[in-house]
């Protein structure tokens, strides 16, 4: 199979590798698109992973080719031979593990997402990296209300750079659990973020930015917030915005520091809904709990895509398929990617 292949710090190439094969709880999954993401350009550049050669990519969709040892059509999860999934892998880190950005790659049978017909592969590519992210923000170190458990009693959340592939999952996913939902993001991108579900939006960069914030919350006290920027400036604008209210808490998807010791924060670290251990910079253990979460986001995102109700991030599906992936990988790093995802088509379907 093709595959882009990690060739020295920064630099990639389209490689003819091995085709993998499934695992124990493994599938093949025959890629019909792949969505670019940040992480792709960052594992490159600070000389994550085992070496050169790895395969690159996180987020893919496609179909199942080949069903792994112990899993069976007769498995809770009933995966089929040509069954329409996404999803997301630890990629250009292991041999093991793979990549996206290839023909074919190997995942987890639980932590597939379930897809409609009516949804194009070039889409969903879009939703496994960013929307498990999003879901570990909302859930996993704090107890708020599901869309499978909708509060009756609405209380705000702030998502902090709601235009972001990460935000915009976790406005839809806040939205739809109940929430009282307010985001950032410049104005052009306004609208988008109405329509997705929030009740408001503001500029980040208007100087009265936390005052206009506060005053939407009015005696509705803000004290949960998603840092989708997750820098020195969005941590200090969002401590404004809660003020000096005790019980309250900041997701992180960057690992930086909440100096208000009143805010409670955690830095979610997507791999870890993968099950294993992460052999990174942070060296994460396998975290069982972790895990269980990753499989109902799996189990969420699939009944929301089955009902249409969940909307994929805008796309840019670029030319020449994965031929030109330095080019867009260079583009991303760059900061040139804005409220949408660059996509590259492997295959027609």
């Amino acid at each position: 199979m093709q595959a882009i292949i990690k060739v020295g710090e920064g630099k990639v190439a389209l490689k003819t590798v091995e085709v993998p094969k499934p695992g124990p709880g493994q599938v093949l999954v025959k890629i019909f698109a792949a969505a670019q993401n940040p992480s792709d350009w960052m594992k490159l550049k600070r000389g994550w992973g085992e070496g050169e050669g790895l395969i690159v990519g996180h987020d893919f969709a496609g179909v199942i080719q080949q069903l792994g040892p112990n899993v069976s059509e007769s498995t809770r999860s009933s995966r089929q031979i040509g069954q329409r999934v996404a999803g997301f892998v630890n990629g250009c880190m292991t041999p093991e593990n793979g990549g996206s950005f290839t023909e074919y790659c190997v995942a987890d049978e639980t932590m597939l997402i379930d897809l409609p017909d009516d949804m194009s592969f070039e889409s969903a590519s879009t939703i496994g990296f960013a929307a498990f992210t999003a879901c570990q923000a909302l859930w996993q170190n704090q107890t708020l209300p599901t869309p499978f458990d909708v509060t009756k009693n609405p209380f705000p959340i702030l998502v902090w750079s709601g235009a972001s592939a990460v935000g915009q999952y976790a406005v839809q996913l806040a939205k739809q659990s109940g929430l009282q939902v307010i985001t950032t993001a410049s104005p052009r991108n306004h609208e988008l973020l109405k329509k997705l579900g929030a009740d408001a939006v503001f500029d980040y960069r208007d100087n009265e930015v936390v005052s206009k914030i506060t005053t939407f919350c009015g005696d509705n006290e803000l004290n949960v917030a998603i840092d989708c920027a997750s820098n020195d400036e969005s941590i200090s604008l969002i401590a404004q915005c809660i003020g000096d209210r005790k019980e309250s808490y900041i997701a992180l998807v960057l690992p930086v520091e909440v100096k208000a010791k009143h805010i409670r924060s955690d830095f979610t670290y997507v791999y870890t809904l993968l099950g294993k251990p992460t052999r990174d910079k942070y060296n994460y253990p396998a975290i069982p709990e972790h895990y269980e979460l990753g499989k109902w986001c799996a189990g969420l995102l699939s009944h929301l895509a089955k009902q249409g109700a969940l909307s994929t991030v805008p796309i840019r599906v670029v030319p020449n398929g994965l031929a030109d992936a330095q080019y867009w990988i260079k583009y991303q790093e760059e900061g040139k990617v804005r409220a949408e995802k660059i996509v590259y088509r492997v295959r027609s379907s």
